[in-house]
This record gives C-alpha cells, sequence and structure tokens, in this order.
C-alpha cells in the first residue's frame, strides 16, 4: 500500500526527498552493466502548440467527424421507425396512384406519367419523415449517403460503372432473349425504329438515317441516365438511403433481400394495373417483387460499397432510361407483343444476368468490403465488414 510520504516513479514507490530508483536493467552476458536507455524527447508547451496549428488532414477530418457522429449506422434495426417508413411509403404511393384507379382508365389515364413521378418520391417523403420526427440519426446526411462524397474517386468511380453497367446488362438481357426465343431483335435492318419513325410522322427513313438515328440514341443514353436519375432519386434515397442501412444489423443479405421485397411491393398500385408484366393479378406482383430482389442486390452492393446513395441513383436511373431506349433494336412484332417484355432486362434474361452478376460479386469477396463514409480502404484502420 502507497504510504503517505511515498511518490509513484517508473520502477515503483521511493520515499520523498529520495531519489527514485530506477528500473532494474539485467547485466549484459560478459557480466557488463547494461547501458541506460535513451531519454524519450520532451515536448514542451511550445511543441504541442506548433503541433495543435498543423492543419488537419482530410482523412483526419473524416475520422474525427466520425467519431464525433457514431454510430452513423444503427446497432439494432429500429423496427417501429421501419414499420413507420414502410407504412408510410406504400400508402402514400397508394394515394398518390388513385385516380388511376377511380378514373377506371388505368395506365391509359392521361396523366399516369405525372402520377408515376409523383409516386417515386414517396419514398423520399417517408424517410425524411423518419429521420426528422421517429428516430433521427446523428447525421442525417452521412447516414442517408448524401455525404461525404470523399473519397470522390470511389463515388465517381462507382457511378460510372453504374452508368455502363446496368445499360450493358441490359442490351445482353435483350441479346439473351432472342437466344431463348423470348423476343426478336433487328439490329441489322432496325425495322423496330423505322416504324416509330413512321409513327412518330418522321415518314419513312433509309438505313443510314436509321443508323444515324440509333447512334444518336446511344451517344446520349448517358444523358437520358442522368434525366432519369432525378426522378430515380426519389425512390433511393427511401430503400438504399434509409431503408437498407437501418436493415443491416440483420446481416448484409437479410437487408438487400428484405429491402428489395419491400421495393417490389410498392410497385403494386402500378403493377396490378397490368404495368411492365402485363398481369393485373398476384402473379405480376410476386415477378416484380422477384425482380427487385434481384436488381436491389446490385443496387445495394454500390450503396455499401460505396457509403454513399448516388451510385444506386445513377444506376436506379440507368435501368429505366435503359430498358426503354434499348427496345429501338426489337423487331416492329416484339414491340406489339406485350409478352415480349419476358425477353428483356426485366424477364427471365434479365433474372438470369442479375443472378449471374451477383453471383461473380460473391465469389471475388465484394459483399465482405463496405466502406467507412469519407475514407478510403487504405486510410481505415481495421476492415470494415
Amino acid at each position: 500500500m502507497q504510504r503517505p510520504d511515498d511518490t509513484p516513479t517508473e520502477g515503483g514507490w521511493a520515499p520523498i526527498g529520495q531519489p527514485a530508483p530506477g528500473p532494474i536493467r539485467a547485466p549484459l552476458a560478459d557480466g557488463s552493466p547494461a547501458p541506460a536507455p535513451a531519454a524519450a524527447p520532451v515536448i514542451g508547451a511550445a511543441g504541442r502548440a506548433v503541433l495543435a496549428q498543423q492543419p488537419e488532414s482530410a482523412a483526419d477530418r473524416q475520422r474525427r467527424r466520425n467519431r464525433e457522429l457514431a454510430p452513423i449506422l444503427p446497432v439494432r434495426v429500429p423496427w417501429v421507425a421501419v414499420t413507420v417508413f414502410t407504412v408510410l411509403a406504400v400508402g402514400l404511393a397508394w394515394l398518390v396512384a388513385a385516380p388511376l384507379w377511380l378514373s377506371g382508365e388505368g395506365l391509359a389515364n392521361p396523366w399516369f406519367q405525372l402520377i408515376a413521378l409523383g409516386m417515386m418520391y414517396t419514398p423520399t417523403i417517408a424517410a425524411l419523415v423518419v429521420v426528422l420526427f421517429v428516430a433521427r440519426p446523428r447525421s442525417i446526411p452521412r447516414l442517408l449517403g448524401l455525404a461525404p462524397l470523399r473519397p470522390l474517386g470511389r463515388t465517381l468511380g462507382l457511378c460510372a460503372a453504374a452508368l455502363v453497367g446496368f445499360p450493358v446488362l441490359a442490351f445482353c438481357s435483350m441479346l439473351l432473349g432472342q437466344a431463348m426465343g423470348l423476343i426478336e431483335l433487328d439490329l441489322v435492318g432496325l425495322s423496330g425504329l423505322a416504324a416509330i419513325m413512321t409513327a412518330s410522322g418522321a415518314g419513312e427513313l433509309g438505313r443510314d438515317d436509321l443508323t444515324t438515328v440509333a447512334l444518336v440514341q446511344l451517344l446520349t443514353l448517358p444523358l437520358g441516365v442522368l434525366v432519369a436519375s432525378l426522378s430515380a432519386f426519389g425512390e433511393e434515397l427511401g430503400w438504399r438511403g434509409w431503408l437498407l442501412p437501418n436493415l443491416l444489423p440483420l446481416g448484409t443479405w437479410p437487408a438487400l433481400l428484405l429491402s428489395g421485397a419491400i421495393w417490389g411491393v410498392w410497385h403494386a398500385p402500378l403493377i396490378l394495373l397490368g404495368y411492365n408484366y402485363q398481369r393485373t393479378d398476384l402473379v405480376g406482383l410476386l415477378l416484380m417483387v422477384g425482380w427487385c430482389m434481384l436488381l436491389g442486390v446490385l443496387i445495394g452492393w454500390l450503396r455499401l460499397r460505396s457509403a454513399s446513395v448516388w451510385p444506386a441513383v445513377i444506376a436506379h436511373g440507368a435501368v429505366n432510361a435503359a430498358v426503354g431506349a434499348l427496345l429501338l433494336f426489337a423487331s416492329p412484332t416484339s414491340m406489339q407483343d406485350t409478352g415480349s417484355v419476358f425477353g428483356t432486362l426485366l424477364g427471365w434474361p434479365g433474372w438470369i444476368l442479375l443472378a449471374a452478376t451477383a453471383l461473380i460479386l460473391v465469389v471475388t469477396g465484394q459483399f465482405g468490403k463496405r466502406a467507412v463514409p469519407g475514407l478510403r480502404g487504405s486510410e481505415v484502420a481495421s476492415p470494415v465488414s
């Protein structure tokens, strides 16, 4: 026990007024005394002031912000908030789509496009209500993946991958659909495009003119993706911005699949009118739920791999823009056949390619890599899984 006249020292306790014994050092093998250890450098007040005045690095600033705002993601599923969000998103979707049902016109309603656009922003409304009034996080932008954009290379790189990758998947799905006999393409004569131009009043175009129009459509597809992303943002801020992170305590795969299933059910007001699959029964809705679960795995991976919602927004916009734009390569017969949808990204070829892409990500260990907001992988002290 320490006595009142003792003071602590590195080697133990020494009476006040007597020199403190140094640490015991064993002699060397030849019997000579061991050399004393070098004295540790002492940083005075002036030195500490200089260190304090050094500018904070971008990585250190993000680490500090992550510590101050921890936990960025919930450690337990906030089931009350998840329930409120789901009820709001689905309920508001039915409310917005009500005129389509009440008018009896369904998808033929002249306001359909505007109604569908308004419906796409119901998940954002639900997310904002939850984060402001039900379960307010320490940082709304970080939880939703709106900020930080740093590291910019990672965020923009995954946005670019989504911008290119999903249209490629959509086109490859149509090629596979033709091989499976589900859709007929005309990549040489572009007869489908010719029919579209004739119906629009442009008259009959020659093959060279059709080729030019097709090239312009393909070259401007990235612009179409960015425009489509404006409406896709309304969905993604809810699905991958809020819902997916709040389900992550269940595990990565349960969170991906459950958020995708809820996303699919949310489409019910349009699907049950024959949208996408031209079926007005439960089978059409189940098809949409299954497809959203598969697509949600890939879009959700972009969200987790970037710690940002923006690559998910671009991916969603790319799917919406590409599926419609690439139909110009279909034959007129396939354009008029409602069953041809099963030969596109929405149908069996799309299911196969989406599943294959997800499998590649699994095999390469991509689902085990989860990004930390604002930090590159090399700047994270320990891996985040």
